[in-house]
């Protein structure tokens, strides 16, 4: 690098040769535009990272509050490294030697991100905070890191002008927030919409390689400016950015079907060839038989549809909402044995429903109603006493939406429910079973009555499984029940008195203003 003499203040003419000290020459500083681009395309690509990460980890994390409050940790903590690491050896070697390597790395790291998430999260799989955080880290740290040490090299190469310091970190920290605002944006509402996160990532991955092969080919056209390192290691490299663009296009991808809310798949099952399997985020999530629509395979809506036998005489009538869609089992199973009922189906997911009518034989019609939205925001347009039976099954293992296990939504729905109707409400949990309690105790704070179903070893906290919590402003049809479900085989218990009050003990009242709902559910 060139070097010129400077002086130390307060040295003496005959001490000058002493004294003389060198301090690197700055080099030509990267025209205003490509510096600018440069920063933006950085940071944009840092929050493109983060935004499709939680979308690479949801099928086996779930999209609940720690695993994004992970992701957002992981991605500031790569930024400040980065930023730091970044500064750091701009004062050492020339940045012009860095940006392009820089922006290479971050390429091939974002193309290995594929596969090592889809590969490690078979592994890491569930809630426990270890998984959460070490595959999150997995998906966000490195190509966020080296992303992030792209701006202050670009800084030290635009400071020619000690008087402009300001105005040049000033302009180019602007450039990079907005850049991180467009990609957040963009990402949120046009890339996940349209493109599968396979794609956003390789794509990606290819936009930062080939911006760092155009930038040093161009700083070497420059000033000939080479990239430091033997040809070894720049060969192996070039190897490794290969391998890893192979990988991220052989990838074991768990979804058919990417939706703004679901990684979904249809499976046959192998032993009936008229049943399908709906798969979300990697966990069975219904069980449709599309030549026998009262055949439910799953325990649960087993259970679901015991209590829909009970809540009329045979074959009446019922107006019934479901809190979530799914693979719509339980309108169909309704339809079927209760012909002329009015199924109004919330699913927040209109893909999913969609899918449904390609592959489930879902048929909208006037008994079949299914209506794209939040279901906690359509509970509140229905009119008071309008519902004979509310089915909530919008929870999963390992995504639950909080607003919808509140206090407030409770009111919600008994103001819906007749006098005489009844409230389902399928909970999932595990041992210590914090949130299957909570939850009791949140609807039985609405509620007159209520009574849970679930197998003893579940009641007993030997392991986890799904509670049917049922609920009514009148008694409950239980001894009704309790012969439908076959009480007395051992397989399921009906909770209710006494002992329900025992089971839930001091359990917590969630409500709008606090439900700590991803905490419960937390196992260590």
């Amino acid at each position: 690098m060139d070097t010129s003499p400077t002086t130390v203040p307060g040295a003496t003419k005959g001490s000058v040769t002493s004294a003389t000290v060198t301090e690197p020459v700055q080099r030509r500083a990267l025209p205003n535009g490509l510096a600018s681009t440069l920063v933006f395309l950085a940071s944009g690509a840092v929050l493109v990272l983060e935004t499709v990460s939680l979308r690479l980890v949801g099928p086996y994390l779930g999209v609940t509050l720690q695993v994004t409050s992970s992701v957002i940790g992981v991605a500031l903590g790569a930024i400040a490294y980065g930023a730091w690491l970044g500064g750091w050896l701009a004062d050492r070697r020339d940045p012009r030697t860095l940006l392009a390597p820089a922006l290479v790395l971050a390429g091939i790291t974002t193309a290995i991100t594929l596969p090592v998430v889809r590969y490690a999260g078979e592994v890491l799989r569930g809630g426990a905070t270890t998984g959460i955080l070490l595959l999150t880290a997995l998906a966000v740290f490195l190509p966020a890191a080296l992303l992030a040490a792209v701006t202050p090299l670009v800084v030290k190469l635009q400071l020619s002008d000690l008087n402009r310091t300001g105005q040049v970190v000033g302009r180019l920290s602007s450039i990079g927030t907005l850049g991180g605002i467009t990609a957040t944006l963009g990402t949120g509402f046009v890339l996940v919409a349209a493109l599968p996160s396979t794609v956003i990532m390789v794509g990606l991955a290819l936009l930062l390689g080939l911006t760092g092969l155009a930038l040093g080919y161009y700083l070497w056209r420059q000033e000939r400016t080479s990239v430091p390192g033997r040809p070894g290691i720049k060969a192996a490299v070039a190897l490794l950015g290969l391998v890893a663009a192979g990988l991220a296009t052989v990838a074991p991808n768990p979804c058919d079907v990417e939706t703004a809310y679901h990684c979904a798949r249809v499976e046959v099952d192998a032993e009936n060839p008229d049943g399908r399997l709906l798969v979300l985020n990697s966990a069975w999530h219904s069980y449709v038989d599309l030549a026998d629509p009262t055949h439910l395979e799953f325990e649960y809506t087993q259970w679901i549809g015991a209590v829909a036998d009970v809540a009329a005489p045979a074959g009446q009538r019922l107006d019934a909402v479901h809190l979530g869609g799914g693979g719509f089992t339980i309108p169909t199973y309704l339809s079927a044995t209760r012909p002329g009922t009015v199924n109004t189906v919330f699913e927040i997911d209109g893909e999913l429903v969609e899918l449904g009518e390609r592959e489930l034989g879902v048929k909208p019609g006037p008994e079949l109603r299914p209506v794209v939205g939040d279901a906690r925001m359509l509970v509140g347009d229905l009119p008071d006493d309008s519902a004979d039976l509310v089915v909530g099954d919008a929870f999963g293992h390992l995504v639950v939406p909080w607003h919808l296990a509140t206090r407030e939504m409770a009111a919600d729905i008994r103001r819906v429910v007749r006098p005489g109707g009844l409230y389902v409400q399928n909970v999932i949990d595990y041992p210590p079973l914090r949130f299957i309690r909570a939850e009791l105790a949140t609807v039985s704070a609405e509620f007159s009555h209520i009574a849970l179903v679930a197998p003893p070893a579940a009641i007993s906290g030997a392991r986890g499984a799904n509670f049917l919590i049922v609920a009514a402003d009148t008694p409950l049809p239980l001894e009704a029940l309790r012969q439908r479900l076959g009480e007395n085989e051992g397989s399921v218990t009906v909770l209710d008195g006494a002992a329900l009050d025992q089971f839930i003990d001091d359990a917590l009242v969630l409500t709008d203003e606090f439900a700590p709902v991803d905490q419960l559910l937390a196992t260590a």
